[in-house]
């Protein structure tokens, strides 16, 4: 069994998930957020019937804040972390990391992500493209899908995928949107992670942004499209000369006029912009451009 859990990040509902799964080993976490919604992954593991002590393998698809944020946590209680060879070292010593984000969310660090703490190396478990890992009577296959960063992983368990950032962002069965945060977006490795996940034939897919999609061949195809369309009306604008502070708001109109084109109302795009946040995709592909033109 999948329990998706909501850690209802910054009190907003269905803007970060984590995935309970249980196999006759135990239970297993896939994804643990940022530390700030600790106390409400800790309350949703209960209501799933476990305690945080039962929880002694977790799973990370990278070391974004979002994602990994809680993972000290966690290894704290004795769990082993499974992470792509790249996140090792800033588990390990998270300072590299903080430094990073400090420069981003400055004062707002604590609100958003709680605090960081190291993670014991013996606790971290590189994973290598197509590993396969078995808990009990489940296997779980991992694939090194970059694109939305250099250390991104794709668990696959039997016929679904967990995507991480990688399979984009659905709420409430709306827009598709690829997450596009500084520094690694790289729109031909995106693309070659999408067509991987396609080749898989997966029934379903658990976005960490947020939950369970069935209509996966579709939601790829739009997910493709929007990555695209984002790509190149950033490319467009830079032509115009404009900063990147003159930018920000624009895109955010941008998107926020394609989210109410596929029926999203005002709770939805603040849903949207807790899960992906408008300006982390301008910045992003700022970057990537520069990268691109040299």
């Amino acid at each position: 069994m999948i329990h998706i859990l909501d850690l209802q990040f910054l009190d907003i509902p269905q803007a970060i998930a984590s995935f309970l799964v249980e196999t006759s080993d135990g239970p297993i976490l896939i994804e643990t957020g940022p530390y700030s919604t600790y106390s409400n992954l800790q309350q949703a593991i209960n209501k799933a019937g476990f305690d945080m002590a039962d929880i002694q393998h977790v799973m990370l698809t990278h070391i974004h804040f979002d994602h990994a944020g809680a993972a000290w946590a966690l290894a704290k209680q004795g769990a082993t972390i499974y992470v792509h060879p790249f996140g090792v070292k800033h588990l390990a010593n998270p300072q590299k990391l903080w430094d990073s984000a400090k420069r981003i969310y400055q004062d707002e660090m604590s609100r958003l992500w709680g605090k960081m703490q190291p993670i014991a190396e013996s606790q971290l478990q590189a994973i290598e493209d197509k590993t396969e890992l078995t808990f009990g009577d489940t296997k779980i296959i991992a694939h090194h899908t970059p694109g939305h960063a250099v250390h991104h992983i794709a668990y696959q368990l039997a016929d679904v995928i967990f995507t991480g950032d990688v399979g984009g962002v659905q709420i409430n069965s709306g827009l598709v949107e690829p997450p596009c945060p500084p520094p690694d977006i790289n729109l031909e490795d995106w693309q070659t992670s999408i067509q991987l996940l396609k080749s898989l034939s997966p029934q379903a897919l658990y976005l960490t942004h947020f939950g369970r999609v069935e209509n996966v061949d579709t939601h790829l195809e739009h997910l493709e499209e929007q990555l695209t369309d984002w790509a190149e009306w950033i490319k467009g604008k830079m032509g115009t000369g404009e900063t990147r502070e003159e930018l920000v708001p624009q895109f955010q109109e941008y998107v926020a006029s394609q989210l109410r084109t596929k029926g999203a109302d005002e709770e939805t795009i603040q849903q949207y912009e807790a899960a992906n946040p408008s300006w982390m995709s301008v910045a992003g592909l700022m970057r990537y451009w520069k990268k691109v033109d040299g």
